[in-house]
């Protein structure tokens, strides 16, 4: 069973940038999804990217602000989150596409 660990997140004012990288077990590539999820809002969907890396997708919210990536040698994708806003603020999880499989999610708080 394919396992995703996460690492980055953290505190930034707004404007700022921050780097989450989702690192999955094993060698075999999945597409990937991000989510996040603010306190008393439901957890919505953030970007996604194929196995490959040739296709991905955003959220029209985050559009040209955050960008999706992976480095497949490393089986791992980043979300690199620029221009950050205080409705940004969430903790931000990775998923496999079209698994139940999550991360164990990192938070993102963003200063005003």
């Amino acid at each position: 069973q394919v396992q995703l660990v996460q690492s980055g997140g953290g505190l930034v004012q707004a404007g700022g940038s921050l780097l989450l990288s989702c690192a999955a077990s094993g060698r075999t590539m999945y597409g990937i999804n991000w989510h996040r999820q603010a306190p008393g809002r439901e957890r919505e969907f953030v970007a996604s990217i194929s196995k490959t890396g040739e296709n991905t997708r955003y959220a029209d919210s985050i559009l040209d602000r955050f960008t999706i990536s992976r480095d497949n040698a490393k089986n791992t994708v980043y979300l690199q989150m620029n221009g950050l806003k205080p409705d940004d603020a969430a903790i931000y999880y990775c998923k496999v596409d079209g698994r139940d499989v999550w991360g164990q999610g990192s938070q993102v708080t963003v200063s005003s």
